[in-house]
């Protein structure tokens, strides 16, 4: 299973800055401790090109956050300074999903130890996204011939609105998202399914949401891929979430998607989303044992590719 990564691209932040930036380099030293993988499947994650990038962002956007000529309201938006490390490492972000998707349609199963940066419009980010990495993922396998049905499966308990906005009308995308009813963004664009959560929801009620959305999303769309967005914040212990799923409970939802996924031999490509832990080692946790299940089931997803 190949793994791809961009932490070493730096995100300069402020001190006391609340976005958990160490959390990708933490996972991906875990994965070497743990020889998850060979350490020749853990894979530089490319920069997304602009031509890439322009089958879903607006020229006028992308030129303006590439030159730094992009205004200060537009990136407290975006919640992190503007810098030109910021632009590279938000393309090495993206080209980690373009890869994985890659990867996923050549084996079954690939993941990008990043990613999942579903707040991102066309025309602008927000909510520490920059660009959307999954659509411009899901554009490029179109435009490359490599999948022209794609689900997107988003487990992240923050509403996938940028995701929405962007392949709203589009009948070759199919939008799921599970999230947090009252939670951020607080203005909702509609997905092809949403189902939202009140505050508290424990793992029963998130399992049973996860398990018919997935189901629904795969039976009557019939994808070619499926991107999950892996979301660590409807954990308990997460400080933005508002949701009580347990460890355990997400490493069942992760199950689901996986298993359902592998029996409609749909391939998949995991992307990390959220996750804001009181505890970054609990975030940790929650990111380690998504990448160990894909890993682990691997194999089988690569003997249902074959099949199909």
């Amino acid at each position: 299973m190949q793994l791809f990564y961009s932490d070493r691209f730096t995100l300069p932040l402020p001190e006391g800055h609340r976005f958990p930036a160490e959390k990708y380099t933490l996972l991906r030293q875990r994965i070497l401790e743990q020889r998850l993988v060979p350490a020749s499947n853990l894979r530089v994650a490319e920069p997304a090109s602009d031509e890439e990038l322009l089958r879903v962002h607006q020229a006028n956007y992308l030129n303006r956050l590439v030159t730094g000529e992009i205004t200060e309201r537009e990136m407290r938006r975006i919640g992190f300074p503007w810098s030109i490390e910021l632009v590279e490492r938000s393309r090495r972000s993206v080209g980690g999903t373009i890869a994985a998707c890659r990867a996923a349609l050549q084996h079954g199963i690939a993941a990008n130890l990043a990613g999942g940066t579903h707040h991102a419009y066309a025309d602008h980010g927000e909510g520490y996204c920059v660009f959307n990495d999954v659509a411009v993922a899901a554009r490029a396998m179109q435009a490359e011939g490599r999948a022209a049905r794609i689900a997107i499966l988003d487990c992240d308990v923050h509403q996938g609105n940028g995701t929405a906005s962007i392949f709203r009308d589009d009948p070759s995308v199919f939008t799921f998202s599970v999230h947090g009813e009252k939670n951020f963004p607080f203005h909702k664009e509609p997905s092809d399914l949403d189902i939202a959560l009140p505050d508290g929801a424990g793992d029963v009620e998130y399992l049973t949401a996860v398990e018919n959305g997935v189901r629904h999303a795969l039976e009557a769309f019939h994808p070619e891929l499926a991107i999950f967005l892996a979301g660590a914040d409807p954990y308990s212990g997460d400080s933005l979430g508002r949701l009580a799923v347990s460890k355990a409970g997400l490493q069942q939802r992760d199950r689901l998607v996986f298993s359902l996924c592998q029996a409609h031999a749909v391939p998949v490509a995991v992307t990390l989303s959220g996750g804001y832990g009181k505890r970054i080692e609990d975030t940790v946790d929650i990111h380690f044992q998504t990448i160990r299940l894909a890993v682990s089931l691997s194999a089988a997803f690569t003997t249902a590719q074959k099949s199909s």
